[in-house]
């Protein structure tokens, strides 16, 4: 019986401190708020056939991608776990919020 309730102990710490961030919903983004902040993407992403000067690589389409990756992506710029001094720098003003409704309105577009 000790070790059942040393069990449901450490699951009720668990789950405690795991609380908030379990209850946290990640916000589902405003894609109308997203057309606004989209403004800055478009100097580059917006460009049919523009070339990133160095190292030189066709600048990816963004328009349509799916919602998560957009997300995904813009939060790994942000902490650098993907390295692009411009994509990090722009990523970095961003709430999770501006993530949010950014990544709605582009997903939201045709490709």
């Amino acid at each position: 019986m000790t070790r059942s309730l040393s069990l449901l102990a450490v699951l009720a710490l668990t789950a405690a401190a795991a609380g908030p961030a379990l209850a946290a919903a990640p916000h589902p983004g405003d894609p109308a708020a997203g057309r606004i902040k989209v403004y800055t993407c478009h100097g580059c992403h917006g460009i049919p056939g523009y070339h990133n000067a160095y190292p030189n690589y066709p600048v990816p389409k963004i328009a349509g991608q799916h919602y998560q990756y957009l997300v995904t992506a813009l939060n790994e710029y942000r902490s650098g776990a993907r390295a692009h001094p411009t994509m990090r720098a722009q990523a970095e003003s961003l709430s999770e919020a501006d993530i949010a409704d950014i990544a709605a309105y582009l997903s939201s577009l045709k490709k």
